[in-house]
Formats: C-alpha cells, sequence, structure tokens
C-alpha cells in the first residue's frame, strides 16, 4: 500500500486543528485551576483580606471586603480545618446565571474537613483583564 505524501500531510494538519480546541481549552482550565489554588490557599490561612483583594473586580465590586470576611468565616468555621481538596472537574465557559458574559473556568473540588469529610466547593475564576481571578466561591 503507497502512501501519497499530500494526503498524509493533510491528514496529520486536519489532526493537528482537531487537537487544537480541546488543548487549548485544557490549557486555559489549568490556568485557571492554579490560580483558584493560590487564590484558596490565601483563605485557608486566613488572609481573607487579602484573597478579597486578589479577587476579580466582578467579585470586589458584588462583595465589600467586610461582607467577605465574615461570609467565608461563618461559611467556613463549621467544617474545621481543611484536611485535603482535589479537583473533580473544570469547565470552560462563556456564559455563566446572573454574570456577565466572560471568559470562566468552574471548578468543582472534593475537600474533606476535619468536621465535614464530603465537602463540594465551587470555585470560578474568571479571566479578569490580564490574569485569571476568582469571581465566585461557594461550599456545601
Amino acid at each position: 500500500m503507497k502512501f501519497r505524501p499530500r494526503v498524509v500531510a493533510s491528514c496529520l494538519a486536519w489532526l493537528a486543528l482537531a487537537a487544537q480546541p480541546s488543548a487549548l481549552a485544557s490549557e486555559v482550565e489549568d490556568a485557571a485551576v492554579k490560580a483558584a489554588f493560590h487564590w484558596l490557599a490565601l483563605v485557608d490561612s486566613g488572609q481573607t483580606a487579602e484573597s478579597w483583594r486578589q479577587a476579580a473586580s466582578l467579585f470586589r465590586s458584588a462583595v465589600s471586603q467586610e461582607q467577605w470576611e465574615s461570609s467565608v468565616t461563618a461559611a467556613r468555621r463549621p467544617f474545621g480545618k481543611l484536611l485535603s481538596r482535589q479537583v473533580r472537574s473544570a469547565q470552560y465557559m462563556t456564559s455563566l446565571p446572573g454574570a456577565p458574559d466572560g471568559r470562566y473556568v468552574v471548578i468543582l473540588y472534593d475537600a474533606v474537613y476535619e468536621h465535614k469529610k464530603a465537602a463540594v466547593e465551587t470555585v470560578t475564576p474568571m479571566y479578569d483583564g490580564d490574569a485569571w481571578r476568582v469571581s465566585g466561591y461557594f461550599i456545601r
């Protein structure tokens, strides 16, 4: 069986283009997960004021620093100390309910706390001008 160089080259080019969107999505998701990890480290260590300062502008315009500090402390206090956290999923989205269109990654984490063995954290970084910054956090 003979292979024609042009046909093989065309097939390879097509395969490279077909794989590109998922590779690009994976890179975007990885960057957002990395930003979320650093932001969560601030929250985990009790640096709630700094976590507010490093959050997305959308987050800071929706919630005052004082509101954020009191609500995150109240929400997490009953759970106790964080023991482990693992990414369950990360999904790139351009539209979310109640938020302006943009570039978001919705990340679900399975977390284990001292007093809550099966918590789920939802962290939503958004591309905010020049970097990924967290625009939403929810724990249940």
